[in-house]
């Protein structure tokens, strides 16, 4: 990683479940010389693994994980044994999360025993939603949002870059202030609004809605994420564009954005 460069990288745009091709919520944002992983859901391990070159999960710097859905943390106990194995030596990683993410975890890791303490060596927890935390060249801000379980929306500001992520919502006002002159702007647009027998509930965003949070925060660039498997991703951003006229990104595996 240029110590110069920023860049967030895509590991999964799908939610639910990895659709075929796919994988579930995951990126990795970058910025002077710091790491953030942000989620880590069905099927992005391997694609981390694969874009740190380290079998062992080298070079995290932090990790944020937005709620306790496997599709946004379900790889994450993947990477607890690449650590937990592969680097054992190695110090804890700062890991930012609602208390419902590691108790899930240890749902997943308790089968090997009693608690001896492993997942507190490779990962050093920090409360979301909470007060703003120093993250390396960002402040970490959060916000908690509608969702099935505590969901915690994120806002990484630099002194030259701001980066907000949803993780799972529902239309909220609270969305404006979370992306507010975002410079991208990463928002789930599930859009059951395409299926056939539409979702009726209000617990995620679709195309309208997704773009309504991006226009009112008044986003400079939107990335749409977590899409529903099988829906028509170019046709939701067409239908995002009719209401949010700024630069509308569709996430795709192993994309690369410059920021």
């Amino acid at each position: 990683m240029a110590e110069g460069s920023s860049r967030l990288v895509v590991l999964g745009s799908s939610g639910a479940w990895p659709g075929a091709g796919h994988a579930c919520s995951g990126y990795v944002l970058e910025h002077q010389g710091f790491r953030v992983v942000l989620d880590l859901g069905y099927g992005t391990a391997v694609r981390l693994l694969d874009h740190l070159g380290s079998h062992a999960g080298d070079g995290v710097d932090a990790v944020v994980i937005s709620h306790a859905h496997a599709d946004h943390m379900g790889d994450l106990h993947a990477f607890f044994r690449a650590r937990h194995f592969g680097a054992p030596a190695a110090p804890a990683i700062p890991t930012y999360a609602p208390q419902q993410v590691r108790d899930q975890l240890w749902e997943v890791q308790s089968i090997d025993g009693p608690d001896d303490g492993a997942m507190d060596r490779v990962f050093t927890w920090h409360q979301l939603p909470s007060a703003a935390y120093p993250v390396g060249p960002w402040r970490l801000e959060s916000a908690g949002l509608p969702h099935y379980v505590t969901n915690a929306g994120v806002r990484l500001v630099s002194d030259d870059l701001v980066v907000a992520y949803t993780g799972d919502t529902g239309p909220s006002p609270a969305l404006a202030e979370l992306g507010r002159d975002a410079d991208l702007f990463v928002v789930e647009c599930t859009d059951y609004t395409q299926l056939a027998e539409p979702k009726k509930e209000q617990l995620h965003l679709n195309a309208r809605t997704a773009a309504e949070a991006a226009r009112d925060a008044g986003a400079k660039r939107l990335l749409l994420t977590h899409f529903w498997p099988g829906v028509d991703r170019e046709r939701t951003a067409r239908e995002v564009a009719q209401t949010y006229d700024g630069e509308v990104l569709v996430a795709s595996e192993g994309m690369v954005i410059a920021l």
